[in-house]
């Protein structure tokens, strides 16, 4: 099998491709609307705590399962402990990229439609943008159809392979999003009043700090890292022999929260910079207080106030296509290797499954919004079991068996690349993976769970 999967062509591309896998609406979206809630500057700085003790060392176990095995994420665990039940770790990676993809495709819907406006100069005019994302949500055609061309436009990518499709994109990609979001920075800082946003991002506020808030960093890190849902095993199993993976998780986990903190420094001084709007507007900080930014802001300047929100979308929709890319990949590469289906075959398969679903999670807001499963949504049940239940499982058992079932001979040569890298904390490391990664996981399980 190793000699017939295909790999990354380059260490650049790899750094690209994951990167592009943790980056997306969880960094643009949840990460900023989260740090509003949570008091900005304190969050941050537990988030990047997080980051440097919880979310490398699991991505790094997730690399190295998938280099070892060099097997997609169903069946990495089935070649690394053969006759066990531990199959079954790979096996929810690979329902929670149906599951994601299906209900993460109507999110994805909902930036492309705000491109469009955009472009059509919707958000310079006067309206009730909260009766705009209502309307729009409930619709039964359009946030169907949006999500089609979405899912689409990641099939695409997808049936090219891994160096022509994934690759090569993610090269492309990852830079645009970078520029546009540093060019939508300098936008921000030069509007008037924005002194409140930075002191908000930069000064920390310690009596801000609570249980809640420290769950919301720990839980933020893996959701926006996307560990545990079988994205970077699956990417890892297309590195190099060479590909230093301590590296490789520390240049994501940097891009990342680049991108996250950045993100914060085009939306919170803009927000600050108009009067009685909230910074604790929640998941609606992005599709109904923007917006407003938007009109109040640049009413005076519309061609500036057209390029921001035209570039702030665009820039939602690269990120979002990274992701959705690598939800795609994950059960594409499971289909192919489990069942022998040729790559274009396996991908139609994804693509139609995920459609289906992302359906019944569109309608959920409208058509099919009377049919709850313990009093949700079809839309709001899919995030609730994979976000709150199944990634943080596969987060947990990750670590569990890195750190305590896999031989540590075999972690060793993994990180160490058979010993011709020096890593002097790897004990360290083996003991985050043993101890602090499983606790502090089973912390937020229990906490989003009551």
């Amino acid at each position: 099998m190793a000699n017939e999967r295909a790999s990354f062509g380059s260490k650049i591309g790899i750094i690209m491709a994951s990167a592009g896998s943790a980056v997306g609406l969880g960094n643009i979206w949840r990460f900023p609307y989260l740090a509003g809630e949570d008091g900005g500057a304190a969050f941050i700085l537990l988030y990047v705590i997080c980051v440097l003790f919880l979310g490398i060392p699991v991505m790094v176990a997730e690399f190295l399962i998938g280099r070892r095995s060099k097997a997609n994420t169903g069946q990495a665990y089935e070649v690394l402990a053969p006759g066990t039940q531990w199959k079954w770790v790979g096996l929810m990676g690979v329902l929670a990229a149906f599951l994601i993809l299906g209900y993460y495709g109507v999110v994805a819907g909902w930036t492309l439609e705000y491109t469009v406006a955009s472009v059509a100069g919707t958000f310079l005019g006067a309206r009730d943008y909260t009766a705009y994302f209502n309307d729009f949500v409930s619709d039964p055609w359009w946030p169907v159809i949006y999500m089609f061309l979405f899912i689409l436009m990641t099939h695409i990518i997808i049936v090219r392979g891994v160096k022509d499709g994934i690759e090569r994109c993610s090269k492309v990609m990852m830079p645009m999003l970078f520029l546009i979001l540093c060019v939508l920075v300098v936008c921000s800082l030069s509007l008037p009043g924005t002194a409140k946003g930075l002191t908000f991002l930069l000064k920390p506020d310690f009596s801000k700090i609570t249980g809640k808030v420290v769950l919301d960093a720990m839980g933020q890190t893996f959701f926006s890292m996307s560990v545990g849902m079988g994205c970077m095993c699956t990417y890892a199993s297309y590195f190099t022999k060479d590909a230093n993976l301590m590296k490789t998780a520390g240049s994501v986990a940097l891009i990342n929260t680049c991108v996250a903190v950045l993100a914060g420094f085009v939306i919170f001084p803009a927000v600050f910079s108009v009067p009685g709007l909230s910074v604790d507007a929640g998941p609606g900080l992005l599709f109904v207080t923007l917006p407003n930014v938007f009109h109040l802001v640049f009413s005076g300047m519309p061609w500036l106030g057209y390029i921001f929100s035209l570039m702030f979308y665009v820039l939602l929709v690269l990120a979002t296509l990274t992701s959705t890319i690598s939800l795609h990949e994950v059960a594409t590469a499971y289909l192919c290797e489990r069942f022998k289906l040729g790559r274009t075959r396996a991908a139609w398969v994804v693509t139609g499954v995920c459609a289906a679903l992302g359906v019944c999670c569109a309608l959920s807001f409208g058509l099919l919004s009377d049919i709850r499963l313990w009093g949700m949504t079809l839309f709001t049940f899919s995030d609730f079991l994979t976000a709150k239940l199944m990634l943080p499982l596969g987060g947990m058992f990750i670590a569990i068996f890195t750190g305590w079932w896999l031989d540590r001979r075999v972690v060793r040569e993994e990180v160490t690349n058979n010993g011709a890298l020096d890593i002097p904390f790897f004990k360290f490391y083996v003991f985050l993976l043993k101890y602090v990664a499983p606790v502090s996981i089973a912390a937020i399980f229990i906490h989003e769970l009551f």
